[in-house]
């Protein structure tokens, strides 16, 4: 793992997120700022509306540093060849800068959204990322004898013709770094095995247990960018409802009531009967009841909230942990300067 220590750097990068109703008018002037400003990487993300890789694709156009990071590609939107080739594609656009972060959704989206099975989240992410690493090493034709995606296809319907094939494009990089978006015990485990690094939903500085034994097999230098809502301001309080109506939805509305994975992480982040609460009273309606019960506790260790100062300390802790970047939003190019000022010192 990455070492870490209060004099420690961390990268910072910036969080654009999926589209709302329509496109951000200044998408490209934050991400085209934050290159000017040191910022490391810049991340896009998709649900079931905006892509991941068409916006990336497009800021990379117009940059020349900055790291181009999917956060994240969904595993059901695309076959893994889908996917190795519009990875390689804007590999070699980006002259090198693509990080390809894979996340498997949840059953809802998987489900309702790309009429596919969620069934054994963990074995499919195994060989989605075989087969892309076999496309990217160009090494043999590639083939899979997975229950998953078997290549070639041989199934119902097949007319028996498919062959093995090998990518005609070759990769700029073959070691393009695979991130994963993970939460539970076994999918963090399986990141550090398989993956170049890990996009975690909430990590809490103060509670590192809750990943430490699911990240032992991590190498050296494994990256572990989290996304952080920072907020500047002298009220704490109310600077942290932004975060808390965030988790009420997660935790309340963001799955099935008896399988719901961000509940069960604040769970195992020691807020089980608070979450249970939360939970109740979001799929009772009471909305805006459920964030108020989201405890300023939890919300405070995940976020950056309250006056510069307060926030520089908070970063000191941050600087502890194996985190390696700080993945942040902003709403203009001002807010910008003030985070690239307190993350990078």
């Amino acid at each position: 793992m990455t070492e870490t220590g209060s004099d420690r750097s961390l990268k910072v990068g910036l969080q654009l997120g999926y589209w709302s109703a329509s496109p951000p008018e200044n998408f490209l002037t934050l991400a085209k700022e934050a290159e000017t400003l040191g910022f490391d990487s810049v991340w896009t993300a998709e649900a079931y509306g905006s892509d991941a890789l068409t916006p990336l694709a497009w800021i990379g156009s117009q940059t020349e540093r900055i790291r181009l990071g999917t956060g994240v590609c969904q595993l059901s939107a695309r076959s893994p060849t889908a996917m190795a080739m519009a990875a390689m594609t804007l590999d070699h656009l980006s002259r090198g800068r693509m990080i390809l972060g894979l996340g498997v959704s949840g059953p809802q989206v998987v489900e309702g959204w790309y009429g596919a099975p969620f069934s054994k989240p963990l074995s499919r992410t195994r060989e989605y990322i075989d087969i892309i690493r076999q496309v990217l090493a160009r090494e043999e034709p590639v083939h899979s004898d997975g229950e998953h995606y078997p290549l070639p296809y041989h199934g119902a319907g097949s007319w028996g013709l498919g062959k093995p094939l090998k990518s005609i494009v070759h990769p700029y990089r073959q070691d393009l770094p695979i991130f994963l978006g993970a939460e539970g015990p076994k999918n963090v485990a399986l990141a550090a095995e398989i993956a170049d690094g890990w996009l975690p939903l909430y990590y809490s500085p103060f509670r590192q247990e809750t990943y430490s034994d699911s990240l032992t097999n991590a190498r050296s230098d494994f990256e572990i960018s989290q996304g952080v809502v920072v907020n500047i301001t002298d009220d704490v309080a109310s600077g942290l409802m932004p975060v808390k109506n965030m988790l009420a939805l997660y935790v309340g509305g963001m799955g099935a009531k008896k399988r719901n994975f961000h509940k069960e992480l604040v769970t195992r982040m020691g807020f089980g009967p608070e979450a249970d609460r939360v939970q109740e009273l979001f799929m009772a309606g009471k909305k805006a009841e459920a964030a108020l019960a989201v405890p300023d506790q939890l919300a405070d260790e995940i976020s950056l909230v309250g006056p510069e100062g307060r926030i520089r300390e908070r970063i000191s802790v941050w600087r502890e942990t194996p985190v390696t970047s700080l993945l942040v939003s902003a709403r203009n190019p001002a807010e910008l300067e003030t985070l690239a000022r307190l993350v990078m010192g």
